[in-house]
């Protein structure tokens, strides 16, 4: 009887060690995270990336290098359920700084976001990937969305335009293992700029097939180009919550299939789509080539326009897309 409870009191004693050390371990483990998140871990750091082409519920998006970018649409912004997750390249997302999540523009990337319709502007940081809901082009983080005005309202008619020399910059000093808290402009504020920079660089080519694959990083120009449309930044080049203020633009809200070079490719597109509603086809020269739009509209209302897209894409064209045009 002594035996049998030395016995089991060995055993109580080596299961409250064993209790203590899982609680230490996962006290450790917690704490560790905990600091990786405040010291910057380099596993929560934010990587240069542009990807490879993904699926998303049937449809495919294709990351590239694009400086050009410049599109008008719908944007959204996310919050609670993200924040301090992470972010597609590697950030902890926070949904108090001034960031955006964009299906194919290279991570890290500076976009200026406009407001239509009260022509609010403000600079945010390319971080992550989306948005995945048919008839978005971006997501804001919640910051972003208040300063922008629509955060109560949830959505908003905005132009979005990469900053090419910016953007350059991040890129370049990404790959370097810099932080976006650290980037800065090469060029100093006292510094005189030269009148021109010539540049060179090789872009990924579209891809040709369903499943082809770009290249995951096209090497950019370690120096912006420099042209009547592009200033050379100077100094911080981090967003910085200024908020430039502008004219609100009246705009009309339209659902596009595509746009075609061949006339009669975009009226065969029409006439597949009858059923759906009117569908108008109209002419524009972009970059001195003519461009023939198939779309449906004037929406004046978001719920219908998005009911309209989700029928289009139904009937076959997983392209298409809400734009706003004044």
């Amino acid at each position: 009887m002594i035996h049998n409870n030395k016995i089991r009191s060995l055993v109580l004693v080596l299961a409250a060690f064993s209790i203590s050390a899982c609680s230490e371990t996962q006290l450790l483990f917690h704490t560790a995270k905990k600091l990786s998140r405040e010291t910057g871990d380099s596993e929560s750091q934010g990587r240069y990336k542009v990807g490879k082409p993904y699926q998303i519920s049937g449809v495919w998006y294709y990351p590239q290098v694009d400086y050009g970018y410049d599109e008008t649409g719908i944007a959204s912004w996310y919050g609670p359920g993200f924040h301090g997750k992470k972010t597609a390249n590697g950030e902890i997302y926070d949904q108090n700084a001034l960031t955006a999540a964009h299906r194919t523009l290279p991570m890290p990337s500076l976009v200026e976001v406009t407001n239509l319709q009260n022509g609010r502007s403000i600079r945010l940081t390319v971080n992550d990937r989306g948005p995945f809901a048919h008839g978005r082009i971006i997501d804001v983080s919640r910051r972003a969305s208040q300063l922008l005005g629509f955060h109560r309202r949830g959505t908003a008619r905005v132009r979005v335009r990469i900053l090419p020399a910016e953007s350059r910059i991040m890129a370049n000093q990404a790959r370097q293992g810099k932080t976006v808290a650290e980037m800065t402009s090469p060029i100093k504020k006292d510094t005189k700029l030269p009148k021109s920079v010539v540049a060179s660089e090789n872009l990924a080519p579209p891809p040709g097939a369903r499943a082809a694959e770009v290249p995951v990083e096209t090497q950019e120009a370690l120096i912006p180009r420099a042209n009547s449309a592009e200033r050379e930044p100077v100094g911080d080049i981090r967003p910085d919550g200024q908020i430039i203020r502008g004219q609100p633009v009246k705009t009309k809200m339209y659902v596009q299939v595509g746009a075609f070079t061949e006339f009669q490719n975009a009226h065969q597109t029409a006439a597949r789509l009858a059923d759906v509603g009117e569908i108008i086809v109209s002419s524009k020269i972009v970059d001195g080539r003519e461009f023939f739009r198939v779309r449906t509209g004037a929406i004046s209302r978001l719920k219908r326009a998005d009911q309209v897209l989700e029928q289009i894409i139904g009937a076959g064209f997983p392209d298409a897309r809400i734009v706003v045009d004044e």
